[in-house]
């Protein structure tokens, strides 16, 4: 028995998100059917239209989400029909060394992301069929949540409460915890720091966020597009600047000649020339933190390493801020529910499935903080 569900397909690097007929089998084993009523809409998506982030293609886009299960594979444990859940594109099976020992963000099941089978079994459950051809289609970070029904493993999902509005939901599986978590959790942000945000948009704005929350003096978003330097100070930054050129001199004054405590370094494509400039800002025995994805055939960073001993500097990679999505969905959804984190404010506008270039058209001329396509 199989399910036929509309999903955006993307076909070849460069082509426009193509909304396709797409099969999917019945759940079996530890896999779940949801039916999506949000997606985010994340810039690492475009890294897949790019060819920044190579894909097996054609692949189904998106990989933030919140739903409802519908079915159930006989081997789940934890979910049921009605059950409302967040897409999490970060697995956690619980019981690898990494899952075991509180880092799920870094679970082993996370290398099986971009294979085309299934997590559960390897099998190929998507279908589409294109000019007579019925091809296998994979699935973003195997979750592909730009379509109206999902069929992921259950390590994928995180039940949340049915009160909770989707959009909210949907944020919070993916840029919001990762910029939430690159301020609190991997650049340790403490009462008193000085932070500055390189880069404000989708992931960057959560990193403003966080930092305000964990008490941070001043917070210091960079970017070049005003209405995102706007949002930042509606989202509790302290000072704004079009570049890091422009933020330096004002910076060391404010601080006195130290700088920042941590920077987050979240631009919507990082390259290695950015490094430099981003520690150039941070203090002696600061903490930078690169979250922003860089084109996946870029190894060369351009950096100081004498200066970089000598300040007893540090550089620091994270995925999903590094935070535990079992522990950090329902905590920031606490946080939304008190008021403390702002998520509304974060939508500039819903799209429909059939309007996702237009979606994607608007982030990418800065007249989005957040895109997300609903699924009423």
């Amino acid at each position: 028995m199989t399910l036929t569900t509309r999903a955006a397909v993307l076909w070849n690097v460069g082509d426009p998100w193509s909304i396709e007929e797409v099969e999917l089998d019945e759940p079996r084993a530890t896999d779940v059917l949801v039916r999506m009523r949000s997606a985010g809409m994340c810039h690492s998506d475009d890294h897949a239209k790019t060819g920044d982030l190579p894909m097996p293609l054609p692949i189904i886009g998106g990989h933030e989400g919140a739903g409802v299960v519908e079915a159930v594979g006989p081997d789940v444990t934890g979910l049921q029909p009605g059950d409302h859940v967040a897409v999490s594109f970060v697995p956690a099976c619980g019981h690898c060394r990494w899952c075991s020992t509180g880092r799920q963000y870094i679970c082993d099941n996370g290398a099986k992301l971009f294979d085309v089978g299934m997590m559960s079994d390897g099998r190929e459950a998507h279908h589409v069929t294109k000019d007579g051809e019925r091809r296998v289609v994979g699935r973003y970070a195997q979750v592909g949540t730009f379509s109206e029904h999902i069929l992921v493993n259950q390590d994928s999902l995180v039940k949340v409460d049915p009160d909770l509005p989707f959009d909210a939901v949907a944020l919070v599986s993916c840029g919001v915890a990762t910029g939430f978590g690159s301020a609190t959790e991997r650049a340790g942000t403490k009462p008193g720091d000085v932070v500055a945000v390189v880069g404000v948009g989708g992931i960057g704005i959560n990193a403003v966020q966080g930092a305000r929350i964990a008490g941070a003096q001043r917070v210091i978003a960079i970017d070049p597009v005003e209405f995102k330097r706007e949002q930042a100070m509606a989202l509790g930054a302290t000072h704004t600047y079009a570049s890091i050129d422009e933020a330096m001199g004002p910076v060391g004054e404010m601080t006195t000649g130290v700088m920042c405590d941590r920077v987050v370094l979240s631009a919507g494509i990082v390259h290695g020339d950015m490094v430099q400039p981003a520690l150039d800002l941070t203090s002696k025995g600061g903490t930078l933190v690169v979250t922003g994805l860089a084109p996946a055939m870029e190894s060369d960073a351009q950096l100081n390493l004498m200066m970089l001993s000598m300040m007893n500097k540090e550089v620091k990679g994270t995925i999903f801020g590094s935070m535990n999505p079992r522990d950090a969905i329902p905590r920031l959804l606490s946080m939304y529910r008190e008021g403390v984190l702002k998520l509304d404010e974060l939508v500039t506008r819903r799209y429909s499935l059939d309007e996702v270039n237009q979606g994607y058209a608007d982030m990418l001329e800065g007249r989005n903080i957040r895109g997300v396509i609903a699924f009423d």
